[in-house]
């Protein structure tokens, strides 16, 4: 860091930061003079000790030298939740929650206190409530309060003090943009305050070796102060994702440094909290209209589970210009290329119609297997025929209208097999051997006019 430069009077020894003509002190003339201000020691100095003024020193060490050893990890209480984790917690790591205000991150931290507490010593740090409040909602959500200390604090520095006087096993702060640095002069929830603050709290993870779960609110864009800024500094990120007015809430892993990635946690939305949904694909199927023109069922691949989702859709004429176009929870920029698929080489107009294309449960399709699906839901909708309710459609569609065969095709077909469906339309063409499930019948097409034909 550079030195700055001062300037002093000589007659009262006042400094100033830039040179002036009269001193504001004494009143004197031409009396300022230039001095360097001096320099800080450096504290890595080379020396051939191992510390530097009672600082050790971090040398490097071959490879060979180093031990390895299996993580430590311990059950969350939530099922859900360990699925996520990658088989639970692990001990010293940083975990970043983060979602939407209101779409339940502060529940689902105060549910898994309740088994926590049984094992384990936990504080929970909240700068958004007081301690009353975190016991009503506690309460409400029938959390045994044995072994949960709660503080209400903003002050960084106050935190840590109360976490080495408490020396607990796990530390909840809710949220990252509560807190502030007061070394940092910025107000809290600007992004050095929250980079300063997650740095403070990954060197207490790893240096007393604490689980800490730190929340994250998210805005539209999903970046302001947000864990966007964060996902690098921390061990694991688990977004929330869902409406708020939906029962349905899933729990993504985006980041996992102890587990697989894309990985998902499926959570029903009670009165008395977040509740466990272990078959995410019956639920996600519960009401599914029968005969009706433009749905279609699909099996996509979320981490390493398969889970069935409803793709419906609606083409009407359109009396406008420039025809609707709505897309929810299907990528709006795939869903108009494979309109234009549909036009161009399955031969119908939609053009000018208006279009909406709509995943049911709050899932959000990124995967290229729901393509067919969601080709076939759409004439299905264009043509006001029915899809066999029986029948689910996996596949990858290219821009010639040709099908591409999706990974994982056996998961994906022992789920569609274990939820009651008898058929299955897949490309004709699949990589390696393909186990077929006892009662399920393949229908093997190339291209997207012979799955029409074949169904509509």
């Amino acid at each position: 860091m550079k030195s700055k430069t001062l300037f002093y009077c000589t007659e009262c020894g006042n400094e100033y930061p830039k040179w002036q003509g009269q001193c504001p002190a004494c009143k004197a003339w031409n009396t300022i003079e230039e001095r360097p201000a001096e320099k800080a020691p450096k504290r890595t100095a080379a020396v051939k000790g191992g510390s530097v003024s009672g600082i050790a020193i971090n040398r490097p060490r071959s490879m060979k030298e180093i031990e390895t050893t299996d993580e430590l990890r311990f059950a969350t209480g939530m099922g859900e939740l360990d699925r996520v984790l990658g088989g639970g917690a692990v001990k010293g790591s940083l975990v970043l929650v983060g979602g939407a205000p209101g779409i339940g991150k502060s529940t689902l931290m105060l549910q898994i206190c309740d088994n926590l507490c049984r094992f384990a010593k936990v504080l929970y740090v909240s700068g958004e409530e007081s301690e009353r409040q975190i016991k009503l909602r506690a309460e409400r959500l029938k959390v045994r309060g044995e072994g949960l200390f709660l503080l209400a604090e903003t002050n960084l520095e106050n935190v840590v003090d109360a976490v080495h006087q408490l020396q607990p096993d796990v530390l909840i702060v809710d949220s990252i943009q509560t807190l502030y640095h007061g070394d940092v002069t910025s107000a809290p929830g600007s992004v050095s305050q929250v980079k300063e603050c997650t740095l403070t709290l990954m060197q207490l993870a790893k240096g007393e070796n604490i689980t800490v779960f730190v929340i994250g609110h998210v805005n539209k864009e999903g970046s302001i102060a947000g864990p966007k800024v964060l996902e690098h500094m921390v061990d694991c990120v688990l977004y929330f994702e869902g409406e708020r007015h939906m029962a349905y809430r899933i729990l993504r892993a985006a980041k996992n440094r102890f587990g697989a990635t894309n990985e998902i946690g499926v959570f029903e939305m009670e009165g008395g909290g977040l509740t466990e949904v272990p078959n995410p694909s019956e639920a996600m199927l519960a009401g599914r209209p029968t005969g009706a023109p433009g749905t279609c069922v699909t099996c996509v691949m979320e981490g390493v589970r398969p889970v069935l989702a409803e793709i419906q859709a609606l083409v009407v004429p359109s009396s406008l210009g420039n025809p609707r176009r709505v897309s929810n929870g299907f990528d709006y920029s795939r869903s108009m290329l494979l309109m234009a698929v549909l036009e161009k080489r399955g031969g119908l107009m939609v053009g000018s119609c208006d279009a909406y294309l709509n995943v049911i449960g709050g899932l959000y399709l990124e995967e290229p297997a729901a393509d067919l699906a969601a080709i076939l839901a759409l004439a299905s909708s264009f043509r006001d025929k029915t899809v066999p309710n029986d029948l689910a459609a996996i596949g990858e569609v290219g821009l010639t209208g040709e099908l591409r065969a999706a990974s994982a095709l056996g998961q994906r077909l022992a789920e569609v097999q274990r939820l009651g469906f008898t058929k299955c339309l897949i490309p004709k063409r699949v990589q390696g051997k393909l186990s077929v499930p006892e009662g399920l019948e393949l229908i093997r097409v190339t291209n997207i006019r012979e799955a029409m034909a074949a169904l509509l």
